[in-house]
């Protein structure tokens, strides 16, 4: 990109990181949001007659039927951030960036309109506001992964930072609760939000194209102020194969990996993959581990509470460190440096030995899937220790849990499935993964009911749910080995 097409590209880079850390994956913030609605007293009527005020430990008890209110939110809230990848994905296909844009612009300041003009006696609109919020989010997120094709070989390192953006944007709610300690009022905030779709509708035009980023770009390419007629020919001939690369969020090109490989692959039908021992064993992998996740942020608020005794002041200290914590833009890359390392050396190990370059680039992923698996393990233990300081140790080893599954998630599917069924298979384990997520609130339930507040039981139900997950890893290090010196038996 020379003279004035570099600038342009370096704008769009820098607005669209801006737009993902301060919009897209608010959802994650979830704590400290619930924080202030509990000071506003949402849902504060489901605490009975004999709750007491905000900070004291009796009245917290009595506000059980509050805590799973909240927690069903955050459990629509996420299934819908996950269940929505596909079809919004699919909305980015076929009437490109500019109109996906303007409904998740749409959506977004729906959402946060409504959240502006909630108060305790309509705290129901949240059940609508949360679900339309993280749509919104997901648009943003997909319309901006493109913006790695403007870059050429560094293409895999900017769709890593647009994903640790968006899991950075948690922030945004801390942001909101530090501010509403200040004396600024919950509506205030989400007015000021809903005002920024302003800067989302003047970037969509801008800065942004039409139609698709097209992958590899071709000579003169040219979108937003710049933009010209040379490229609509182009961009229809690449557009299914650049979608399905971005819904993957994939860090390798397959088509490198799987020379002449790839047309016997061609034969087998999508519902094979589908139904393969492989992808089911991921589907466990990713389901196992982002049920914890997600667990844990729905239920952090009743569970620092119960740890300090009720102490409100307490509760505001950890919720903030919490959210100081979630900066995964500052992790996301490690876990893609590891793959392209282990992918450079399987790649020498290949062309020295003649061994099939896709079985030996599997087998890269063995260290991120299994290091995923160790890291949600060690966060499990250290939030079942009821040990306030501890849980700072267990905060950080969340963010990075968290970086690591959803950038192994990517590059397995990238590597371990033909290219053309790359995009549905990734829609396919994310929409069952979020049906599994449902499985939050009723746990939360039986927590708060049969096991009176004591999670200890649930913990050892998880932690030993987490070992399971290390069976995959093992399957495909077992698979990998066996196959390097039979590429057509790959499955």
């Amino acid at each position: 990109m020379a003279g004035q097409g570099l600038p342009l590209h370096v704008a769009t880079l820098l607005t669209g990181l801006l737009e993902c850390l301060g919009f897209a994956g608010v959802l994650f913030g979830w704590p400290s949001l619930v924080f202030v609605f509990k000071n506003e007293d949402y849902f504060k009527d489901l605490c009975g007659p004999d709750a007491g005020p905000i900070g004291n430990a009796t009245g917290q008890a009595d506000c059980k039927a509050q805590d799973e209110r909240f927690s069903l939110i955050f459990t629509l809230g996420s299934f819908m951030n996950n269940f929505m990848t596909f079809p919004t994905g699919y909305i980015f296909d076929r009437f490109k960036t500019t109109v996906a844009r303007l409904i998740a612009i749409f959506f977004y300041t729906t959402a946060t309109l409504i959240i502006a003009f909630t108060s305790a006696g309509s705290a129901v609109l949240l059940f609508l506001a949360m679900p339309m919020l993280t749509i919104g989010g997901i648009l943003f997120l997909i319309t901006n992964l493109q913006i790695g094709n403007l870059f050429g070989q560094h293409r895999s390192t900017i769709i890593t930072l647009y994903n640790g953006a968006f899991d950075s944007s948690s922030a945004v709610f801390l942001i909101i609760k530090l501010l509403y300690e200040k004396g600024i009022s919950l509506r205030a905030s989400f007015i000021f939000i809903s005002v920024c779709s302003t800067w989302h509708v003047a970037r969509t035009f801008l800065l942004m194209p039409w139609g698709h980023i097209p992958y590899p770009l071709p000579p003169n390419y040219s979108y937003g102020l710049c933009s010209g007629n040379g490229t609509t020919k182009e961009e229809k001939e690449t557009a299914e194969h650049e979608n399905r690369e971005l819904q993957s969020k994939e860090f390798l090109s397959a088509k490198e990996e799987t020379p002449g490989a790839g047309q016997k692959q061609e034969l087998r039908s999508f519902w094979s993959y589908a139904f393969s021992r492989r992808f089911a064993w991921h589907l466990v992998w990713l389901s196992v581990i982002q049920l914890w996740h997600y667990l844990f942020i729905g239920t952090l608020n009743s569970l620092l509470t119960n740890m300090a005794g009720g102490d409100m002041a307490r509760v505001s200290t950890y919720t903030n460190a919490f959210a100081f914590t979630q900066f995964g833009v500052l992790c996301a890359p490690w876990n893609g440096l590891l793959m392209d390392r282990l992918k450079q050396k399987y790649q020498k190990e290949a062309r020295k030995t003649g061994s099939s370059t896709l079985a030996v680039a599997l087998c890269s992923t063995v260290p991120s899937l299994a290091l995923t698996s160790l890291l949600c393990l060690g966060f499990a233990l250290c939030a079942s220790v009821p040990v306030l300081p501890l849980q700072y140790l267990t905060f950080i080893l969340q963010v990075i849990s968290r970086s690591f599954l959803y950038g192994s998630n990517a590059a397995f599917l990238t590597l371990a499935f033909p290219s053309e069924h790359f995009g549905k298979l990734f829609g396919l384990v994310m929409a069952l993964s979020a049906v599994v997520s449902l499985l939050q609130f009723p746990i939360f339930t039986l927590i708060k009911g049969s096991l009176q507040n004591d999670p200890f039981y649930v913990n050892v139900m998880f932690m030993l749910a987490i070992l399971l997950t290390f069976f995959h890893p093992f399957l495909v290090y077992r698979e990998c080995r066996t196959w390097k010196e039979s590429p057509s038996a790959i499955a």
